[in-house]
């Protein structure tokens, strides 16, 4: 648990001003909280407290009264120096604005023992969670990110956490493809086997569990700035998936009888040990891969995949549908249009009490034998079905279990072992049966609180999960279970051009074009990362023409990256994003190049100097260095509020405050930058305050990067 200056000033003044009402007026007396506002000109102090007025309110009394009688009577807290009557009955905070310079020159991580309690337990993070049937799209860029930020967040924040990466391999989407193998394209297994080693070749990455093709890329990843392109006749695997799936839809489109073999498929996967779904797994698993591959190129990893298959095979599902019924949350449908499906009781709905636990004793799956009475209110048309009355498990019935095991509810754990290993030797685990686990394997679940990164369209099944969880009587943990929903992301019409597609006149006066994978009609993942790296690294040949073709390549990597991570970033979670390259990729305005370039602005400050930044930090700042200088002190106040954002960004689960927190930063630093001779100043004390306000801002400037995952190039 660690925060920054900004913060531990804030917290003090919160403790020291409770401390002294409450010797004052009485516990009985103080509000609920001690609120802290920022007074709308930095010359009027750091900090506001309105807390006359709520006071007002039990001591029958005016605020300014109050307010004046506490300014007279009540000490300053280490790092201040005045209290002042403000307005109506606010109360004005001024820092010591040479001990707080002094602080963050300093180390400005400085350890709090509030919060290290509700930070000791582990956080679960679970994002990306992609369909291993097709390579992963635009769409899915936005998912890891915001989870990937999230993370980072929270791990900046002190917490511990695991990052998984949920595998449906058993879904309908998988069962699709499989469909295109063998109906449409009529491939043998072998067949299917030599597309994965001819398309994984074309890249110099092994079919294998091995690690990417040596050579670390700009975030000191392997395989990072790997282009996907294939070698002449060879086709990336998950591209020839992303085809076949469009071609899959057209098929059933064509003739519905067709969806036959759609259901016939995913009977074989949900039953597991038969050929088709050992296809299945050889094909999800190679396209799994694939996104591994193209998630590491922007710098994100997981811990483990868990797989959808292994929720039914370890018997996940059958546990957790047992302790369903024996609560009540789930119950028989013996009317109406759900008739012989397990349903869910809905809060507040009257019903039966639930059979007793020898009535309970049919295989999960299967119509019950001794069915529990039906609710008092008769058939509930609206419940959710978690078992259908063909016997299969709902997809939400499975996520149910998934989330028992997540919060340890479930007293059955997956096995583990190595499935992929990062370039820094790091393994990603995979689930597999519990006679099959490595020794020594770590082990996960059973944790504190989760976070689950999907999309707007999946509000309605995580909220029946976290009700299933709340209705069996896990109140703590369905309070802890957070659905990171987000909107999401299309294209503009000229962003689509630009890809070669072919737009109407219709469509392209719109403000945004849907994708479709099911049409064919989207952007690739890694399609877009490139087609990003070389925009930008046009730009760096034209600029830095001295440079070796592979460092602008490298340059160009780390700006295109941390274009579309600052991009996806920029707008509330719940905005639909419409991308565009220009827009992204542009270094004015609020993009992931104009902070980069900041930094660097800032980086050169130092290397034309000769000084190292953290030398900078290390000067004596005099006791009047900001007199007269509430533009340089609004500056670095600005840089000390970093841990407040980040706190702000996981309170409100929007990583959004993160980047504009970022720009503004920037943008206060380059009109520094361009009012101060920093370099040529005369003054050696003056030199000395505006080196160390540019290392400073240089510091919270790439610690927000890394938190948003953005790298520094070393040029722009």
């Amino acid at each position: 648990a660690r925060t920054t200056v900004y913060l531990l000033l804030q917290n003090r003044l919160i403790a020291h001003v409770r401390a002294f009402l409450k010797q004052k007026y009485g516990e009985d007396k103080l509000p609920a909280s001690i609120v802290v506002e920022q007074p709308p000109k930095i010359e009027m102090g750091e900090f506001a407290l309105p807390v006359s007025f709520e006071l007002a309110r039990t001591l029958r009394r005016a605020p300014r009264k109050i307010a004046e009688e506490i300014v007279a009577e009540m000490s300053l807290p280490e790092g201040f120096a005045s209290f002042e009557v403000a307005g109506a009955g606010y109360i004005n905070a001024r820092l010591d604005r040479t001990r707080g310079a002094e602080l963050m020159t300093g180390d400005p991580h400085l350890l709090t023992t509030a919060d290290v309690g509700h930070r000791a337990e582990k956080v679960l993070v679970e994002h990306t969670s992609i369909n291993p049937n097709k390579a992963a799209h635009i769409g899915h860029l936005r998912n890891a990110i915001l989870g990937d930020t999230l993370v980072r967040l929270l791990r900046a924040a002190g917490h511990k956490v695991d990052v998984q990466n949920y595998i449906d391999n058993t879904g309908v989407q998988v069962a699709d493809v499989v469909v295109g193998f063998q109906h449409l394209a009529k491939k043998s297994p072998a067949e299917v086997d030599a597309l994965i080693a001819a398309g994984a070749g074309a890249n110099g990455i092994a079919a294998t569990d091995a690690a990417p093709a040596a050579g670390a890329g700009p975030n000191g990843n392997a395989a990072t700035d790997a282009a996907p392109a294939t070698g002449a006749g060879e086709v990336r695997f998950d591209y020839y998936c992303w085809d076949l799936y469009a071609r899959v839809s057209q098929w059933y489109e064509s003739d519905k009888a067709n969806l036959e073999a759609r259901r016939e498929t995913l009977h074989a996967l949900e039953a597991g040990g038969n050929p088709t779904a050992e296809l299945a797994q050889r094909i999800s698993m190679a396209v799994l891969r694939r996104h591994l591959e193209t998630m590491q190129r922007l710098d994100i990893e997981y811990d483990f995949l868990p797989e959808e298959s292994e929720i039914l095979h370890l018997h996940f599902w059958a546990k957790a549908f047992e302790k369903l019924k024996q609560s009540g949350v789930l119950y028989y449908e013996e009317e109406g249009k759900n008739k012989g499906c397990w349903v869910m009781t809905r809060p507040g709905r009257a019903r039966d009490e639930p059979a007793e636990a020898g009535e309970q004793a049919s295989q999960p799956g299967t119509r019950q034998q001794t069915p529990l009475r039906p609710p008092a209110l008769g058939p509930d048309e609206d419940a959710k079905v978690i078992v259908r009355s063909n016997g299969t498990v709902g997809y939400v019935g499975k996520d149910i279990a998934y989330h028992m095991w997540k919060f340890g509810l479930l007293g059955l754990d997956f096995g583990y072992r190595k499935f992929y290993t990062y370039a820094d030797g790091r393994p990603v685990w995979i689930s597999c049966d519990p006679k099959d686990s490595e020794p020594g394997a770590p082990h996960f679940g059973g944790v504190g609180a989760i976070y689950n990164v999907i999309d707007a369209r999946q509000s309605d099944p995580q909220e029946t999960v976290k009700q299933a969880i709340l209705l069996m009587g896990h109140d703590a943990e369905a309070a802890r279970y957070t659905h990171f929903s987000y909107e999401m992301v299309a294209l503009t019409p000229r962003c689509a051009i630009e890809l070669g597609y072919t737009v109407s006149e219709e469509d392209q006066q719109k403000s945004y074009i849907e994708v479709s994978g099911r049409k064919g009609f989207g952007v690739k993942a890694d399609d877009l990362i490139d087609k990003l790296i070389e925009a930008a690294t046009r730009e760096v040949d034209a600029r830095h023409p001295e440079l070796s073709d592979a460092e602008r390549r490298e340059i160009g990597s780390r700006i295109a990256i941390g274009a579309l991570r600052y991009f996806m970033l920029k707008f509330t979670k719940q905005s639909v994003i419409a991308f565009d390259f220009r827009e992204a990729l542009s270094f004015e305005g609020e993009t992931g190049p104009y902070v980069q370039y900041a930094v660097v602005r800032a980086t050169n400050i130092f290397r034309k100097g000769g000084i190292a930044p953290e030398e900078a930090l290390k000067a004596k700042i005099a006791d009047d260095a900001f007199a007269g200088n509430d533009d340089l002190w609004a500056l670095w106040l600005m840089a000390g509020q970093t841990a407040r954002v980040i706190e702000q960004c996981i309170v409100t689960t929007e990583p959004a405050a993160l980047t504009k927190h970022a720009f503004q930063l920037a943008q206060q630093f380059n009109n520094f930058y361009h009012k101060h001779h920093i370099l040529s100043e005369e003054d050696a004390a003056r030199k000395a305050l505006l080196m160390a306000t540019a290392a400073v801002v240089r510091r919270e400037l790439m610690t927000l990067m890394a938190v948003m995952g953005i790298p520094a190039p070393s040029v722009m």
